[in-house]
């Protein structure tokens, strides 16, 4: 009895177990088989592998048609040609087999070809695998002809002829590639050209009421002040282009639509007729926009050079100068107070040359960016023109002229201040570049 309580007692102990370890291998097993089972269904190596052996077993069922049939006619000496060392004299001879042989050869490819075209299961990987599959070379059928040399002397491929007949053609290794259209970078001297032209275009064609100096009525002051101060940036400009920018020195003779626009812009901003000053500026604007194609079809000239720049920048800080002094000045020269009518006169006129300065000097750094790069001249030139952006910006509702200690705004001390900045840049930047 003990040792039947003893049997049992095991039988129990070890039944458990055994099946217990029995079914961990069995799941493991069949984790092992699905992973390994997954990852070759998901190998595209391993789907092309098949592709390419059915493919090829189809390609050389084909040709073994064909060489049966070709065996069948050809005659004992051409197997003597075929088992022959490959020369080339053993080649061309293989090559020119009897016609019969040829004809069955060549039927037996026609038969493969129009049933691989017909067959609904082919694949792009099935016609590569085709392709690049070499055909046996035996009795009844020709050597094939050897691949054209690519650019570096090796034979080329299949795939390299094919990437080489499309690279020309906007492709890049057989595959079309979106190419996008190439712009001509615009010559130097159009942004300034341009950035010349827009104040005054502005003020004469876009302004309501236009021109204001030479009216009859003069109801609105500020903005006659304003177009004074554009005026005489955009004089100083083209002068500055007519007699330097354009030259390539002193012996060179004058464009002929800068020199029109010089005497154009010269005329005195009030003259209200015989000419009248809107007819002459329009005339001297037309004479810069011609100046601007000639230089765009490259028919004109526009050097960026310190020399060219310095006498621009020069004629820039005499004219700050001016405005500054007229914005801090207690009294006029005949020793009386600055009046009162006056102070807005001097702020609008300030403003009127600071936004007419700050779009020509944004242009200079656009066209003249490789002088001062070399000159290390950029930041100061930026730091100008962000002077004079902010005396354009200032926009008071009404002109105050207050003691510099009072709690009232004086508001030609608060226009001096970009404007000082802009003169003291400026002045940097022509030491800067002359050096």
């Amino acid at each position: 009895m003990g040792k039947e309580a003893k049997g049992f007692e095991f039988k129990k102990f070890a039944t458990p177990r055994i099946i217990g370890g029995i079914a961990i291998v069995v799941i493991v097993l069949w984790a092992l088989s699905i992973i390994f089972g997954s990852s070759e269904s998901l190998s595209p190596r391993h789907q092309a592998d098949g592709h390419d052996s059915a493919a090829a077993t189809a390609h050389k069922d084909a040709h073994n048609t064909g060489q049966e049939m070709g065996t069948k006619e050809a005659p004992p000496e051409s197997h003597d040609v075929a088992k022959a060392p490959e020369t080339e004299s053993s080649q061309a001879a293989a090559s020119h087999d009897t016609p019969a042989s040829q004809d069955h050869g060549s039927a037996a490819h026609e038969e493969a070809a129009v049933h691989e075209a017909g067959d609904s299961h082919t694949t792009p990987a099935t016609q590569a695998a085709a392709a690049h599959d070499p055909a046996p070379a035996g009795a009844g059928q020709a050597l094939p002809e050897p691949a054209a040399a690519d650019k570096h002397g090796k034979p080329a491929t299949a795939h390299t002829a094919t990437a080489t007949k499309t690279e020309g053609h906007g492709t890049v290794a057989g595959h079309p590639i979106d190419t996008a259209p190439v712009h001509k970078p615009m010559p130097k001297g159009v942004a300034f050209v341009e950035a010349t032209i827009k104040p005054m275009h502005f003020e004469l064609e876009e302004r309501w009421w236009g021109w204001r100096p030479n009216d009859l009525i003069d109801v609105s002051d500020n903005v006659y002040y304003f177009q004074l101060g554009v005026l005489e940036v955009t004089r100083r400009a083209t002068i500055a282009l007519g007699e330097r920018i354009s030259r390539h020195g002193t012996t060179d003779a004058f464009d002929e639509n800068l020199e029109n626009a010089m005497n154009w812009f010269m005329v005195k901003a009030t003259s209200y007729w015989f000419p009248s000053a809107e007819s002459k500026y329009r005339d001297g604007l037309e004479e810069l926009e011609a100046y601007l194609e000639k230089l765009k079809a490259g028919e004109a000239t526009f050097y960026t050079r310190t020399d060219n720049l310095i006498p621009l920048l020069s004629s820039f800080e005499d004219l700050l100068g001016s405005c500054d002094e007229n914005l801090v000045k207690q009294f006029n020269e005949d020793g009386t107070p600055v009046s009162f009518f006056a102070v807005d006169n001097y702020f609008y006129y300030t403003q009127g040359v600071a936004s007419a300065m700050a779009s020509i000097l944004d242009a200079v750094h656009h066209d003249f960016l490789l002088t001062l790069e070399s000159r290390n001249g950029t930041e100061l030139l930026h730091h100008a023109v962000e002077s004079c952006q902010w005396a354009a910006r200032l926009d008071p509702w009404i002109i105050l002229d207050r003691d510099l200690s009072s709690v009232f705004a004086n508001h030609r001390a608060n226009m001096a201040a970009p404007i000082s900045h802009a003169r003291f840049y400026i002045g940097q930047l022509i030491k800067t570049i002359s050096t």
